[in-house]
């Protein structure tokens, strides 16, 4: 039985799950704190996820993450269902920033999200080490962006 909560406290004690979409602490320690963290759970913990209001028309899904052996299952297309209708009454635009990873790129346009902007050389700048998904190395922010009111 999948159920979703939203954490209010001890946010920390998912930073392992954090750390697979986000791996500086330092990064995840900007948005974690002002954003809101929900758990999916099937039978036990399988995903997370953070959100963070942007303005008062935007938020900003900053952090999915699901367990590597739980990955292809469904659960973050869960969770981001989960979040849309969450947030609908609230803002009219969800923003999401990746790296530019045909596969990741594919799960989100999937997910109802359309290619919005590009941040340059933002894992560059902001990472203390090089990035990378698989072989490739990330270094611009590709964002995407849903109408959370259709």
């Amino acid at each position: 039985m999948v159920k979703i909560e939203k954490i209010i406290k001890n946010k920390k004690q998912f930073l392992d799950l954090l750390l697979l979409a986000d791996e500086q602490e330092n990064m995840i320690d900007k948005y974690l704190p002002g954003g809101d963290l929900f758990a999916l759970h099937d039978n036990d913990l399988k995903s997370v996820c953070v959100v963070v209001p942007i303005d008062s028309e935007t938020c900003e899904l900053k952090n999915i993450a699901t367990y590597e052996k739980y990955q292809g299952n469904g659960y973050g297309r869960s969770l981001v269902r989960f979040i849309s209708d969450y947030y609908k009454n609230h803002y009219k635009t969800m923003l999401v920033g990746t790296g530019e990873t045909p596969a990741i790129l594919s799960f989100y346009e999937s997910c109802g999200f359309e290619k919005s902007h590009r941040v340059k050389n933002f894992f560059t700048d902001n990472y203390d080490h090089p990035i990378f998904d698989g072989d490739i190395q990330l270094v611009d922010m590709i964002y995407l962006k849903k109408d959370l009111q259709k």
